[in-house]
């Protein structure tokens, strides 16, 4: 016990945050830019109810991913804190247990696609056009599953060992090839929402078997574990109780996201397709951001595996004061380019002049909610699982309350306000509970 909490001193430095930042948020950015040609590509069409529809399937498989999204975030805290300990076997054992996982999940999703369908659907509401769109997309998106988390293994174990380079060629592969494939099967072939489904699938499927390669050239190098120390019942029954956190602040979250979209949706497709072209907006802002997360995921993790508090506080400083300094010149982008986006995201004179009636709140999303990502970052390298999920329960219940009162006063406006009071509220308690935790992990 003495051995495991001697500290391993190392150096965190705003040279050494950028170098996992910088290529990061290159690959984050990328992410939204997926969105944002399904949302365009589609929209060019001119039919709101398609529209709604991609944006309902995004939705469902926000779901589904984040149901499993503890094989990026687990798979990044334990490396990087093995990392830390200078465990090199256990940082093999961590990304072969996850890949295992990711199989077996992805296969199991396919195999539960139609009562998956059936709830999304019933769920989400929406007319019968954006329920038929909805439909088309996910039959064959779900196809798409098992590669999608196996790069989720793959990318978080790359920013768990601080290779942030080798993950934003895996991420600029992945995303580069979603859109081509995409542009040419919906305006190309004229496939519509299936060739928007189709080209996802094939992107995340060249990204899987890319990124595998990359990983065994990595693990060449390295003693691999044995069978047995992969499925040690201890790590494995530690990975599961920091996944079941994480899979419930997950769903949490993506309730609250869906939550939003079902609300726009209740009010007309137009509504729902606006909303949907802005929330774009806020993934791009909180991709924007996340880099500079995955380096406090990296540092904070590796902090808490060398046992080094100075290291840890050192992270939390340098990685919140980073991302205000980018939150505030994201929020004024938007304010100012908006308008110009809205309209080559979409041809629809509606959408169009919905979407710029609540532009305002969608600008401000990054500043309500940058403290909530770097905060999540520090969490998920230290594996504060259950933190995280209860400070995520806690604003929820604001979200709600605001919703409830907001909406009848001010409409599409009280939901929005709703939705960054919620961003707020995230940050805000995670920050108060960092203090907490880091003083209870370094006695």
């Amino acid at each position: 016990m003495q051995t495991r909490r001697e500290s391993r001193p190392f150096a965190v430095t705003h040279r050494g945050i950028l170098a996992v930042a910088v290529p990061m948020t290159l690959a984050y950015l990328s992410t939204p830019l997926l969105g944002f040609a399904d949302m365009t590509v589609i929209g060019r069409l001119g039919d709101p109810a398609l529209l709604g529809g991609v944006a309902l399937g995004a939705i469902v498989f926000d779901f589904i991913f984040a149901t499993f999204n503890f094989l990026r975030a687990g798979t990044t805290g334990f490396t990087a804190q093995a990392l830390g300990a200078g465990d090199r076997r256990e940082i093999a054992a961590i990304v072969l247990r996850a890949l295992v996982l990711a199989a077996v999940a992805g296969l199991a999703a396919i195999l539960l696609q139609v009562p998956i369908l059936a709830a999304a659907r019933a769920g989400l509401g929406g007319s019968p056009e954006v329920q038929a769109a909805l439909a088309d997309y996910f039959t064959v998106r779900i196809l798409s599953t098992p590669f999608a988390l196996v790069n989720y293994v793959l990318l978080g174990w790359l920013v768990g060992l601080g290779r942030s380079g080798v993950a934003l060629l895996l991420q600029t592969v992945l995303n580069g090839l979603n859109i081509l494939f995409t542009v040419w099967f919906v305006l190309g072939l004229g496939h519509g929402v299936v060739g928007a489904a189709w080209g996802t699938t094939l992107g995340e499927a060249a990204t899987a078997v890319i990124g595998l390669a990359i990983a065994a050239r990595v693990l060449s190098r390295e003693r691999l574990p044995r069978r047995a120390a992969i499925f040690d019942r201890h790590a494995l029954w530690r990975m599961v109780a920091v996944n079941r956190d994480i899979m419930i602040r997950s769903f949490v979250l993506l309730f609250a996201f869906s939550f939003f979209s079902a609300r726009g949706a209740a009010m007309g497709d137009v509504v729902l397709g606006a909303n949907a072209i802005l929330m774009n907006f806020f993934l791009i802002g909180g991709y924007f951001l996340d880099g500079f997360a995955a380096a406090a995921e990296q540092y904070a993790g590796r902090a808490v595996g060398a046992h080094y508090r100075p290291a840890f506080d050192r992270s939390v400083r340098l990685t919140v004061l980073w991302g205000f300094l980018l939150a505030v010149p994201a929020t004024l982008v938007f304010l100012l380019a908006g308008p110009a986006l809205i309209d080559f995201m979409t041809t629809s004179p509606a959408v169009r002049e919905t979407a710029r009636t609540y532009l305002v709140w969608a600008a401000l999303t990054p500043v309500a909610g940058v403290l909530a990502f770097q905060m999540d970052g520090v969490f998920i390298g230290a594996t504060w699982s259950r933190d995280m999920r209860n400070m995520m329960l806690v604003s929820l219940v604001l979200f709600l309350a605001v919703w409830a009162v907001a909406e009848p006063l001010l409409g599409t406006h009280g939901l929005w306000l709703a939705l960054l009071v919620f961003l707020s509220a995230r940050g805000v308690s995670l920050a108060w509970r960092c203090r907490v935790r880091a003083a209870e992990t370094f006695a």
